[in-house]
């Protein structure tokens, strides 16, 4: 049966995933500071490539519907107390995401650039097309994903590689919105801190029902048949 674990014991062992998190609120807090609105997009329209809008055009849908499917599915194979909690999971991230966008309404990047007269000079990328109004701020895609992905990292056994991956993951959705001129650096970076927040709210419920089916999961298959509901 799963022990819930204390928090300083819960941090040391998922020590990888939270030192990339220190160093991105640490890194992405200083980045705040020194630039104004929108550098982050303007320096992205910059550089832009072949291979990079391929890239971050399909890697923004690792935060969205379908990667949490492909994640309950890995679950039921981990225990099924984890695979219960990803539809929970994202649904709480679509209420927290669509609540915080509702009360800041801050005006996404397109809508801002176009009041300012700026947004003539990005450089766009074909067939994305640009989300507008005023529900920039905190990115859901980010949140989405590292919700998810911080969720995946504290479940699975691989606490390092898997931890880190995990965490480039998550971070790699994040400057996607920002490449694909959808959301500011302060949209992800927060999106990126409640997300982790979420995750780790719902991996502490999901210890807590001592239904002991719950620590049961779908086995391999073994000498050609396979073992169900037992860990």
């Amino acid at each position: 049966m799963q022990k819930k674990i204390s928090l300083p014991d819960f941090f040391r062992q998922n020590i990888w995933f939270f030192i990339g998190l220190l160093l991105f609120v640490i890194i992405g807090g200083v980045l705040l500071f020194f630039l104004e609105t929108g550098d982050a997009i303007f320096y992205f329209s910059g550089k832009r490539s072949y291979w990079g809008d391929l890239f971050f055009r399909y890697g923004t849908e690792m935060g969205e519907a379908l990667v949490y499917f492909v994640a309950l599915i890995a679950l039921l194979f981990v225990g099924y107390r984890y695979a219960l909690v990803i539809p929970l999971l994202g649904f709480t991230v679509s209420v927290v995401a669509f609540s915080m966008k509702a009360f800041f309404g801050h005006d996404r990047p397109s809508l801002y650039f176009k009041k300012l007269g700026l947004f003539d000079q990005l450089t766009l990328i074909e067939g994305v097309r640009l989300n507008g109004g005023a529900n920039s701020f905190p990115s859901g895609h980010t949140m989405s994903a590292f919700a998810l992905y911080a969720f995946l990292a504290f479940c699975l056994p691989y606490k390092k590689g898997g931890a880190v991956a995990f965490f480039l993951l998550a971070l790699m959705v994040g400057v996607s919105r920002i490449y694909l001129v959808q959301h500011f650096l302060k949209d992800v970076y927060l999106g990126a801190i409640v997300g982790v927040l979420i995750a780790m709210t719902w991996y502490y419920i999901s210890l807590l029902p001592k239904n002991q089916w719950m620590d049961g999961r779908v086995s391999l298959p073994t000498n050609g048949k396979t073992l169900a509901g037992r860990g």
